[in-house]
């Protein structure tokens, strides 16, 4: 009886702690990549965001980050309890901050993803993709921040990966930076090639299409599941139900539209759930196993034991996907 009476006052203290914790979030902080200025991502965000503040009754506040990276760690130690991320990043934060996607982009034209690019000037002398690959020794290349999916993941894995090379290495020089910073190291003249995505693309076509005209897109990636957003699970239920109904609600005159419009041209939210990062995780297990298979350094035995491992973990992936 007294083992049975401290289990219940454990399990009520335990509840107490979770209705105290669920009173205690006075404000969240809502974490975004830094793709380009912070003064312009403000701008872009900080109205969204005061009418999310209004419509949960919490204060939210942006948190501006130069690299994904920043924004993982921030809400692995609870200083952002939502972001925006891109899939390859989110997996991060859903294995290693106590993340969960709780809702996905909605594209103004209705496109169910985005697309990776390798992009160069109109003035490089570089035709296509073939002599990227051939020729990378005599070539600049800018890539994306590590966590990227559409700078680094997706162009590493499709272009190089997928013909036995290493960006690393195969090119004179590589910078890395955000979409803006390579569209623009393009532009200038200050890499030869570089990758950015449809979205950048679409951007500069509204605001500076004299720009865009010096650019050539060499490549173009498969379809890329839109951007989630994640949230820390451990958020009280009642705070994740306001922040997911406003999420998915919003949009719906013509003040809201034109602040998503701002937004990277969004149309809104849709619900989402973890499963949307499947395809990313598979991606990245194929990378890992072409990486495997033409390592010289480990014995045949390790080599076959690694590429089971993967196989079997790809194999399960393939299960849930369907």
């Amino acid at each position: 009886m007294l083992r049975l009476l401290k289990c219940l006052l454990a399990a009520a203290a335990i509840a107490l702690v979770g209705v105290v914790h669920a009173a205690e979030v006075k404000e969240l902080n809502f974490g975004i990549i830094a793709t380009e200025k912070a003064g312009a991502l403000k701008q872009m965000w900080e109205p969204f965001l005061d009418d999310m503040a209004k419509a949960v009754g919490v204060k939210v506040n942006g948190f501006y980050a130069t690299d994904y990276a920043g924004i993982i760690e921030a809400q692995r130690f609870n200083k952002v309890q939502i972001a925006w991320y891109g899939n390859k990043s989110a997996i991060d934060a859903v294995d290693r901050a106590g993340g969960e996607v709780f809702v996905q982009f909605i594209d103004l034209d209705g496109t169910p993803g985005y697309y990776s690019y390798l992009i160069t000037h109109r003035d490089s002398g570089i035709r296509s993709l073939e002599q990227v690959l051939k020729n990378g020794k005599d070539y600049s290349f800018g890539i994306g921040d590590p966590q990227s999916t559409s700078g680094t993941l997706v162009p590493t894995y499709y272009v190089f990966t997928m013909n036995n090379l290493d960006p690393k290495t195969h090119f004179k020089v590589i910078r890395s930076s955000n979409h803006e910073g390579n569209f623009l190291a393009v532009l200038n003249k200050q890499v030869d090639v570089a990758t950015s995505n449809s979205e950048m693309i679409q951007k500069m076509k509204e605001r500076s299409p004299e720009k865009l005209e010096q650019i050539r897109i060499l490549w173009t990636s498969p379809l890329i599941p839109r951007d989630p957003l994640v949230w820390r699970k451990d958020l009280p239920a009642d705070l994740k139900k306001r922040i997911q109904d406003f999420m998915v609600g919003y949009g719906k005159d013509e003040r809201e539209r034109e602040i998503l419009k701002n937004m990277y041209r969004l149309a809104g939210f849709k619900a989402s759930t973890d499963a949307q990062l499947l395809p990313i995780r598979q991606l990245e297990l194929f990378k890992d196993r072409r990486k495997f298979e033409s390592d010289a350094n480990i014995s045949d035995a390790d080599k076959k034991a690694k590429l089971a491992e993967i196989d079997g973990k790809l194999a399960e992936l393939t299960r849930q996907m369907k």
